[in-house]
């Protein structure tokens, strides 16, 4: 299932504020070298194979600095793309160009990289695991990242602290415990979902007691797995939690996992291995 394009208005203002910061006082280089009527044609290509994402925030820095700039587009979001295929041309003035070349490589081979890895993950588990994402995002690209997961295939949880309940670790050591926090906020919003996190298959089975709804299981296990997915049955569902290695991911689906949150797919996903080639026009 294709996923939907983002609103320019969620990155326009997250590109404008990448160029800044790259441009500094001026394009000194670009500046002194190349005319100003000077056109050019630059087309982006795979050396790898990706799964395309965040194409039109990385166009969106072109036709910033061009708003005359011409594209052409081969590869969609979530299309995988192979060494040396084309992902998209933009034709337009070289001095632009060359400007803002650098910050929409940047957006394009990192959120390219999240949905690369994102898609990997659901085939190590073997199409059976659901892959969802967490808040484990970069500072102000949460909702550019959590995209690059949905066009990867995988699940987009919480946006922000306001969307649920989830009762961590810390929370249960400063509040008490486990238990005591699942009951308190099970007592405080009865129609509201509480999801608790349990490394142990005790910790669930005392989240489970309290009424949690969901169980986020961090331990590595997928033995103490099993056992947890016996004792949730019927009361609570459980989510997989932690980072984990493509093999890890098989063993979880292996051992019944439904839906496993995978931090690394945000906060530490490999840059996609893009290139920009321009030629004068």
């Amino acid at each position: 299932m294709s996923t939907p394009p983002l609103d320019p208005g969620l990155y326009r203002e997250v590109v404008r504020r990448a160029l800044a910061e790259d441009l500094g006082w001026g394009d000194a280089t670009t500046a002194l070298v190349v005319p100003e009527d000077a056109r050019a044609t630059g087309v982006f290509v795979a050396r790898a194979k990706i799964v395309i994402a965040g194409l039109d925030v990385a166009l969106e820095a072109f036709r910033q600095l061009d708003p005359t700039a011409a594209v052409e587009i081969y590869r969609q979001d979530g299309d995988v793309c192979r060494p040396g295929e084309p992902v998209a041309a933009v034709t337009g003035l070289a001095a632009p160009m060359l400007t803002a070349e650098r910050t929409a490589l940047n957006f394009l081979r990192h959120l390219s990289g999240v949905a690369s890895v994102t898609r990997w993950c659901i085939e190590a588990g073997g199409g059976t695991l659901r892959i969802a994402d967490t808040r484990k995002t970069l500072p102000l690209l949460r909702t550019l990242q959590k995209h690059a997961v949905r066009v990867g295939g995988g699940l987009s949880t919480r946006q922000s602290l306001d969307e649920g309940i989830v009762i961590k670790a810390n929370h249960a050591r400063a509040g008490g415990g486990l238990g005591a926090c699942v009951a308190r906020a099970r007592g405080a919003k009865p129609d509201t979902p509480v999801q608790a996190e349990a490394s142990t298959i005790e910790e669930a089975g005392e989240a489970v007691e309290a009424g949690a709804g969901i169980v986020v299981f961090t331990g590595a296990s997928p033995a103490d797995l099993e056992q947890v997915l016996r004792q949730c049955a019927g009361r609570a569902r459980v989510v997989v939690s932690g980072q984990f290695s493509f093999e890890r991911l098989a063993a979880f689906a292996s051992a019944g996992a439904d839906v496993v949150s995978v931090g690394a797919i945000t906060d530490s996903a490999p840059a996609a291995d893009i290139t920009f080639d321009l030629r004068p026009a």
